[in-house]
């Protein structure tokens, strides 16, 4: 069973606060431990608290002035190039959460869109009341669809080519008619693979382009509103 996600805030009561602060700082000072002795650094730390009349220092506060007089000696801008305070700590994560919330609204759209395109290829719906925004991400959907298709198609023909000169390759002349027909065989079998899946996208982007009982596509006007050419970012 996984441990449950601890809610980064201010603990209330005040109980709870001390025996999480007890528990926290003890394993604080076993991770500094463990660090300076697993990679041979030098390390140290200092934890003031309400709760104790002076702070808890490690690994002593002999250690603690070395650390501290090796990190003045180091130029200033090396001294600040890795600090945070509080607000750009707080900066970088709401970057990093704004990233995180484009890229799962991206992922959103295309699976949105991806089933949408399969509703209507597959089932063979006719388009009521969509937008032209999504009429647009669509068709750069199904474009994509097609490129990685005849990508697939490409390499399925090389495959068959270079499998054809194989078998071609003896030269016996009582078989020479089965060698060719197994090769075409091979050939057509990379064709059908996907011939089907093309003519549902053909279908479908003469439907589109037809209107679909809606105005006409503009396909390729980057002025538009949408996402073409750059989809799936709002």
């Amino acid at each position: 069973m996984t441990r449950k996600k601890v809610k980064l805030a201010f603990i209330a009561n005040d109980s709870a606060r001390k025996a999480t602060f007890k528990k926290r700082k003890k394993g604080l000072m076993k991770k500094v431990s463990e660090l300076s002795t697993l990679c041979g650094i030098d390390a140290c730390a200092i934890v003031y608290s309400p709760y104790d009349p002076q702070p808890e220092v490690w690994p002593s506060p002999m250690g603690v002035q070395r650390v501290l007089a090796k990190f003045r000696r180091m130029p200033e801008l090396e001294q600040s190039k890795k600090m945070v305070n509080q607000e750009s700590f707080l900066r970088q994560r709401i970057l990093k959460a704004k990233e995180q919330l484009k890229k799962q609204r991206k992922d959103n759209r295309e699976k949105e869109m991806t089933q949408l395109m399969f509703q209507y290829l597959g089932a063979g719906k006719i388009m009521h009341n969509i937008s032209m925004v999504d009429l647009n991400d669509l068709a750069w959907l199904i474009d994509q669809n097609l490129k990685d298709i005849n990508r697939r198609i490409e390499v399925l023909t090389k495959n068959a080519q270079s499998h054809q000169a194989q078998m071609a390759a003896p030269v016996m002349t009582d078989g020479v008619a089965k060698i060719e027909d197994k090769a075409q065989g091979s050939l057509g079998q990379g064709f059908d693979m996907n011939l089907d899946l093309i003519h549902k996208q053909n279908w479908f982007m003469n439907l589109m382009n037809s209107g679909g009982g809606n105005e006409a596509l503009p396909f390729g006007d980057v002025n538009h509103q949408g996402f073409w050419p750059n989809p799936f970012f709002h």
